[in-house]
């Protein structure tokens, strides 16, 4: 296996256990055994617990690049690319069910921990609140945009932590429900706003 695949499969298990564990309770062991990779295997790749976080974070940073790519791509208009963000209580919600939003967990612990990467990580919500504030834009929500993606970052935040706590099925469901409705009626204010025009 080459050097840059073992690097690339790290981080990805690294990733998982971050995410299922929390960083500070996850060993460099937990991840070599994982594997089945040897510590000074690991050791050549990362020296520190720091380096696989910040490569972590980069890897999730990429990922999250590529799916609101996606969601512009596959989106048609500004309130469905909105929707996909909706969406994703719901398509994620086995996981969410057992550890929380990974954005979420992992700024609350490194917060907590006053470590020295929870702005690194803090930048994954800022590539959301950046992405949903340019949709809000679009959808001609020009002087409210930020607002609004705080908002509906904030939205989605607090029924991530309620359902990971309640482990209620139909409060997810009802809540993403609730959130769409919200948006329509964000939609239709704006609709009327510009046929008054």
């Amino acid at each position: 296996m080459s050097n840059k695949r073992t690097r690339d499969r790290i981080v990805e298990e690294a990733d998982q256990l971050f995410y299922q564990q929390g960083f500070e309770h996850t060993s460099f062991a937990q991840i070599a055994e994982a594997l089945g990779i040897s510590r000074g295997n690991f050791y050549y790749h990362f020296k520190t617990k720091d380096e696989i976080l910040d490569a972590v974070i980069n890897y999730r940073l990429t990922r999250t690049h590529a799916m609101l790519e996606h969601w512009e791509i596959e989106g048609a208009t500004p309130l469905d690319r909105i929707r996909s963000f909706i969406n994703i209580l719901v398509m994620n919600q086995a996981k969410i069910k057992q550890h929380g939003c990974p954005v979420g967990t992992l700024s609350m612990e490194l917060t907590k921990l006053n470590h020295s990467s929870r702005e690194h990580a803090n930048k994954l919500f800022t590539l959301f609140r950046i992405w949903l504030s340019r949709q809000f834009e679009q959808l001609g929500h020009h002087k409210h945009a930020d607002e609004l993606a705080m908002h509906l970052l904030s939205l989605s935040q607090g029924v991530a932590t309620l359902y990971s706590a309640f482990q209620d099925d139909e409060f997810i469901n009802h809540e993403a429900a609730r959130i769409q409705d919200w948006l329509s009626a964000i939609a239709t204010q704006t609709q009327t706003q510009q046929e008054k025009l």
